[in-house]
């Protein structure tokens, strides 16, 4: 088991000393803003989360027991935020008489101009596949491919077998495969 890198600044915020769990926040918040933001898609609405994540954690810090590592904890908190905005927003625009389960995800629509530069259409198409996908699967493919974390790590997180891990990173990988394919002009067997 690797040692957790923020152990001794955990150790001192929990023994009161406020400069540490101010350390922690600079160390972590513009990694949680840029996850929470990758999911929600509203930069107002991520701030919420993530001030609220280390608020969160900040009251909890007594209650963390070390088992995993903090970052993962605090990784954990900020999704569960991120899941629940969701539900808020859901619940917010639900027509009377239709459940928030059986709305669609909002998708973003993509308005490229002709003269964009293929790149840019890439970014915007990646961008609108990810948003596409269930929670679960933008959310495993996020924490690997922008936040560069480990399957076991992601496991951790989102406290789920590593099998379900690789299952969901793949299958987000072939979603978004899929909805590229028409724009790289790519043969149907082949993902990149």
């Amino acid at each position: 088991m690797k040692v957790d890198p923020d152990r001794e600044l955990v150790e001192r915020a929990r023994a009161g000393e406020r400069t540490a769990f101010d350390l922690l926040v600079a160390r972590y918040q513009r990694r949680l803003l840029r996850l929470v933001l990758r999911l929600l898609r509203d930069p107002a609405e991520a701030e919420d989360v993530v001030q609220e994540t280390f608020l969160k954690a900040y009251r909890a810090l007594p209650r963390f027991r070390g088992e995993a590592a903090f970052y993962t904890w605090l990784y954990r908190i900020a999704l569960n935020g991120a899941r629940n905005a969701i539900l808020r927003r859901r619940q917010r625009s639900a027509p009377q008489g239709v459940a928030p389960s059986q709305l669609p995800a909002p998708v973003p629509e993509i308005g490229t101009p002709e003269s964009m530069l293929l790149s840019k259409q890439v970014m915007l198409a990646i961008d609108a596949a990810l948003m596409a996908l269930p929670l679960e699967l933008r959310t495993a493919i996020v924490l690997r491919e922008i936040e560069g974390l480990s399957y076991e790590e992601i496991a951790q997180i989102m406290e789920c077998p590593l099998g379900t891990v690789r299952s969901r990173i793949f299958r987000a990988r072939e979603a978004i495969a899929r909805r590229l394919r028409p724009l790289l002009d790519l043969p149907v067997d082949k993902r990149w």
